[in-house]
């Protein structure tokens, strides 16, 4: 329509979502299908966290609160990353955003002129390109490669900083590959972020709570003191503490970029709502168990899904260190054709067959611009994703 502003003709809608909607659409016209589209953890919120949420009700915790978040949530905030990361932020130095997502925006929305360059490793989580491109910035795509698991080299990111780039996104562990970086992995791509001081760091660490074995979980900040200036620690209460629908997101940085995007926020949405800031108070400072509990659960869930995958004819699945995703290859079935006679050329094409023919719903690895792939979130229960891998494993043996 002739109303609508340009820019809007330059990004895509999210591809996870549209994936989810049309699983439910299809679920609730009756078929029966099996979503491992969408990244929200299957637990309930911890019963603590609710009664914290009931009793800030009952307080009359019910008005506007301050658009950076009410006190009691940033000091929170500052002895997370103190206690967790040790990072030292005072409470100004924090801001709450109603979820991850809005934090990235306004961080965005308060720096980037347009031509300004944000480096962003593939394969990426959806949103980051077009937030970038909405805005007028210009989003510069770095290559990983399976050799690597899917991490990003130090030479490839310093081969992509010019004299524009303003952002480097930064996200471990991974959405989509669930890929994470260990302590001297990171130190080589900020030695090189050291070298340009022009360039800073957005990193989103929104699934930092979700790593497995023996992974010892570190941020830029943390390794390199040097880029605690120029750094933006992103995170949240959606993933570790399954409340993905109370919509918190927070993160801390320089004082000067806080207010900045303070103000983008106040004329936007203004404070986050004020009965989920009272919750997400206490899932950071109250008993920490439930977040253990789950990563667990989490741990033997991914276990179980990568060894249906690696069984399955034309499916190499790498094992991820972290997140509730992972992010196999169907490149050997690429050229292959269905039952009906329809050709197998792209990763969409093989989500969209394995939703028509087995009602799997996944999406497809062209929308994290990595292909061809395709992104399974695991946080399904152990019947579902048996089933589902045993309705991928018949799907891709009748591919002939």
């Amino acid at each position: 329509m002739a109303f609508l502003a340009e820019s809007l003709s330059c990004i895509k809608p999210s591809a996870t979502i549209a994936v989810a909607q049309k699983a439910r659409e299809l679920k609730a016209a009756g078929k029966d299908i099996l979503s491992l589209s969408a990244g929200e953890p299957d637990f309930d919120t911890p019963d603590n966290v609710k009664s914290a949420a009931i009793q800030a009700i009952h307080r009359g915790e019910t008005k506007y609160t301050p658009v950076s978040g009410i006190p009691e949530l940033r000091k929170a905030i500052a002895a997370k990353f103190k206690r967790e990361n040790g990072l030292d932020y005072k409470p100004e130095q924090t801001i709450i955003g109603t979820g991850g997502k809005q934090i990235l925006f306004n961080a965005f929305m308060a720096t980037l002129d347009p031509g300004d360059e944000v480096i962003i490793a593939t394969p990426y989580w959806v949103s980051y390109p077009e937030m970038v491109l909405l805005i007028g910035g210009t989003p510069i795509f770095v290559e990983t490669n399976f050799e690597d698991m899917l991490k990003l080299r130090p030479e490839v990111l310093e081969a992509a900083i010019t004299p524009k780039t303003k952002w480097f996104v930064f996200n471990s562990p991974s959405n989509p590959s669930g890929a994470t970086y260990n302590h001297d992995e990171l130190k080589a791509l900020t030695d090189v972020l050291v070298r340009y001081p022009q360039v800073h760091i957005l990193t989103d660490d929104i699934y930092e709570h979700l790593t497995y074995g023996s992974f010892n979980y570190t941020t830029p900040a943390q390794i390199e003191p040097a880029l605690y200036d120029r750094t933006l620690t992103m995170n949240g209460v959606s993933k570790a503490y399954a409340m993905t629908g109370w919509r918190i997101g927070y993160a801390a940085g320089p004082l000067p970029l806080i207010k900045a995007m303070d103000m983008v926020q106040g004329q936007q949405t203004s404070g986050a709502c004020s009965i989920a800031q009272w919750a997400a108070v206490e899932a950071l400072n109250g008993p920490q168990d439930f977040v253990h509990e789950n990563k667990k659960i989490f741990q033997h869930r991914r276990d179980l899904i990568v060894n249906l995958l690696n069984q399955t004819q034309g499916i190499s699945c790498p094992v991820p260190e972290g997140a509730f995703y992972v992010y196999p290859s169907c490149a050997e079935l690429i050229g292959k054709k269905t039952s009906e006679g329809k050709v197998i050329e792209t990763d969409e094409d093989f989500v969209t067959a394995l939703l028509e023919a087995e009602g799997v719903a996944v999406v497809q690895g062209s929308a994290f611009g990595f292909s061809p792939n395709f992104r399974i979130s695991y946080a399904v229960s152990k019947e579902v994703l048996e089933e589902a891998g045993k309705r991928i494993q018949r799907f891709c043996a009748s591919l002939h």
